[in-house]
This record gives C-alpha cells, structure tokens and sequence, in this order.
C-alpha cells in the first residue's frame, strides 16, 4: 500500500524542520535523539484513539509529523487504539467519558486506520509505515496478567504526582478505569518495542505524562531506553482549539462531515495571525515560501495569499488535486465567475450549503418573490434589483420583472441560485416530489 499524498521533499534535519514550524514542545533529551536520528533509522509512534467516526483537522499535526519522520528516513508507527479507545483518556477532561460499545469502537478503527494510510507510505523498506491497534496485545490478556505484569511497575504516588492525573483529581476525581489508561498507553510503548524496535513515541504536549510513563516501563521491563517528543497544544489567534469551525464543531477529513468545500472554505477564512502558523503546522510547504507568505499576509493582508496556499494544499492533502480544481470552481461559480452547470451535485451541494436559503414546494413564486423573501428585501427594492441589472439567476443576468424559473433553470433539477449584487446570495431548493 502507497500514500496519496502529493511528492514532496525528504527532509534532511527532522528536529530543526520540527522546531522552525513550531512542533517542538518538550523531549526527554534533544541531543541524545537528535543522535539517534542521525544514526537511524528511528522507529517512532504515535497513538490515535476512536473518539470519533473521523479524525478532524487537528489529527493532521501528529499525523504529519509522523510523515516528516518518515520523510526524513524514519519508520512511522500509526497506532489506532482499539484498546485505549474502551476507556478514553481522561487528559483534559473533568467527567467520564460516555462509553462506546465494542462494535462502535471496532467500527470507528476500521474508518480512521483508512484516513490515517492516506497521509504514510506503507512501501517496503527501512521507513516502510506500520499501523498497528493495541487491542491485538490486550484482547487476550485476563485483568490478573495486566495487573501482575503491567500495574505492579506502576507506583501509586509517582502516577498521582503527573499533572494530567492530579488536574483531573482537583477538579472533581479520577475513577480507576481512567487511571488505568496510562498503564494501557505504557504497555503500548512496551509492544511496539518488542515487536518493531519502537524507541520514540510523539504526541500532544498534554500527552506528556502517559508518553514518559511509557518510558519508565521500557525501562522497568526491558532495560530499554527510549524518548518522547510532544507538540504544544494549538489554537488559534481567539483561543479556539484548532480545527474547529466557526460554528464550533470539528472540522473533520471524512468529506460526508465536511465536504471538501467547507474544508476549502474554512482554510480561506482563517485568520491572518493564524495563516503562517497553520501552513507551518497542516503543510508540507517549505520555509521560504511559508516565511514569503507571511510577509504578504502583513503587507497586503486583503489578497489573503497565504490563506489561499493553506487552502489549496489542506484539500490536496486531505482529499486530492482534483477536489482542490472543483471546489475553486464551485467558489468561483458561485459568485459569478463560472458555470454553475458544471459542477456535480455534491459539489455544488456543498457550496451552497452556507447560503441563505429559502424551500419552494408546489407552484414556484417569481424570482422577485423569491429574492425578496430570501433576502429580507421588500417588494421594490427586490424589483430595482431586475430593473438595474443586479439581479442573477444561476449567473445570468435577470431582465424581466415578472420572470418565473422554468424547468430548465433548475440545477440537477432540485436547485436555483440567485444573487442581487456581487456577493448576496440565496439558494432556492426544490422540495422532494
């Protein structure tokens, strides 16, 4: 199996790409890794657990860091948790988690080991990308073995003293099974040595405590050294978590939860103090491009340069060139820069989806009507609008007054598409008969 991503450059210096996109939050030993690396090839993990049917947009910064490894000649380790995902990492939270039944969580695996084998190549060789799921190694093992081989390494006062177990203890309690996850993350590290040489393990920065309990039982149980390398957590320039919308859900690589439009549209609309931060983060574009861009941004911030780099390269990453050519079609169109007819049914679907929209079942109304329904106009104003040419009904111009959609005009029979002006536009949409 080989990755989708675009060919893009090896890297020569891991650590230092790392550090200059602002990746590099704390390890264990910077300069014993940074020798590791050069005397490679270093296997290096890091976990993913089911919470969801989809990784969001925030998944792409350990997923492509995983990649920059292998890029640089490094084997990759993508870990679906199969197991973990039964407890849920109680990291950052201040209730239990709602658990999952088996068959959810077999089932969300299966989507997001897919979404991850697009961003890795699986190709033999030294940096050849594993995925793995850590239920393999714990399915069969009794509560009994756990407890005698794993918990038994474990000192009750070291695993207290981790920040993200005594946050979690401040705000309200831990119950066991929750503390229990970080055993289950250390014997991950644990396998992945035993099975792969796995020496490294990557994540957030929140992840910090559960990585180098993984070390400690390296150490404990196989007289095996290791290191940890997390990112810092990352959000935006209003203190949103990165990948949510402006509505405030996740931004999702699934295109049936976000269509490649809205990704499109959610990287245009990023804000310029965050733009060179998630080219630096989401992309592989290089340093002088990213660092010219964002003298751009400063300089002539309306032409919104680097938001539109973000945005071709996010939808070719997650979905592929040939979405990045119809959603900026879709977005041209939909403004009067192209043919509306052109575009499939999701496509356009999915652009008009933020339009204000009005539903016509039966007999439909004049396009006056329509617009100044729509619209919030009154009669008259919506009537200058045809009268002084600013009226469009699917991009062509409205000229009369008393105009009623013909069956033709309906795109793939169910949609019209009006607009007053340059940038008002409503969706009409025909009711299912």
């Amino acid at each position: 199996m080989t990755s989708t991503l675009p060919t893009v450059a090896p890297v020569v210096d891991v650590l230092a790409d790392l550090e200059w996109r602002g990746l590099l939050a704390q390890t264990t030993d910077r300069d014993a890794l940074a020798k590791d690396l050069a005397a490679g090839p270093l296997t290096v993990y890091c976990g993913f657990d089911p919470t969801a049917d989809s990784l969001h947009v925030g998944s792409l910064v350990p997923l492509l860091a995983l990649r920059r490894f292998q890029l640089a000649g490094h084997r990759p380790i993508a870990l679906a948790g199969g197991a973990t995902g039964f407890i849920g990492d109680p990291t950052g939270r201040t209730t239990d988690r709602v658990m999952s039944t088996p068959d959810e969580i077999s089932a969300r695996v299966m989507l997001i080991k897919a979404q991850m084998e697009r961003f890795l190549s699986f190709d033999d060789g030294p940096s050849g990308a594993i995925m793995a799921d850590n239920l393999d190694w714990t399915a069969s093992m009794t509560a009994l073995e756990f407890l005698r081989d794993v918990g038994r390494h474990f000192p009750v006062s070291q695993m207290l003293a981790r920040e993200s177990v005594s946050a979690r203890l401040e705000s309200g309690g831990l119950s066991f099974t929750e503390m229990a996850y970080q055993l289950l993350q250390s014997l991950d590290f644990v396998e992945l040595y035993r099975r792969h040489g796995c020496t490294a393990q990557i994540g957030g920065n929140d992840q910090w405590g559960n990585i180098t309990a993984g070390l400690d039982l390296l150490r404990r149980t196989e007289q095996a050294g290791g290191h940890a390398l997390t990112f810092p957590l990352v959000t935006d320039s209003a203190g949103q978590k990165l990948g949510k919308s402006t509505g405030g859900g996740n931004v999702w690589l699934d295109p049936a939860k976000t269509s490649p439009y809205a990704l499109y549209q959610f990287a245009l609309n990023v804000d310029d103090r965050d733009a060179g931060t998630y080219l630096r983060l989401l992309t592989f574009v290089g340093q002088a491009e990213v660092e010219a861009l964002d003298l751009e941004t400063a300089e002539r911030p309306h032409a919104r340069a680097a938001q539109k780099r973000l945005a071709q390269e996010l939808v070719a990453l997650v979905h592929s060139a040939d979405e990045v050519e119809r959603v900026q079609a879709a977005s041209a169109a939909l403004f009067g820069g192209g043919a509306l007819e052109a575009l499939d049914e999701p496509t356009l679907r999915a652009a008009l989806a933020e339009a204000p929209s009005v539903i016509v079942a039966g007999e439909c109304p004049s396009l006056v009507d329509l617009l100044a329904e729509g619209l919030s106009l009154s009669k008259s104003d919506a009537r200058r609008a045809v009268k002084e040419g600013g009226a469009y009904l699917n991009n062509a111009k409205v000229a009369d007054e008393q105009a009623v959609p013909a069956e033709q005009d309906w795109l793939h029979g169910r949609f019209l598409v009006l607009r007053k002006g340059k940038r008002n536009v409503l969706v009409v949409e025909r009711s299912a008969r």
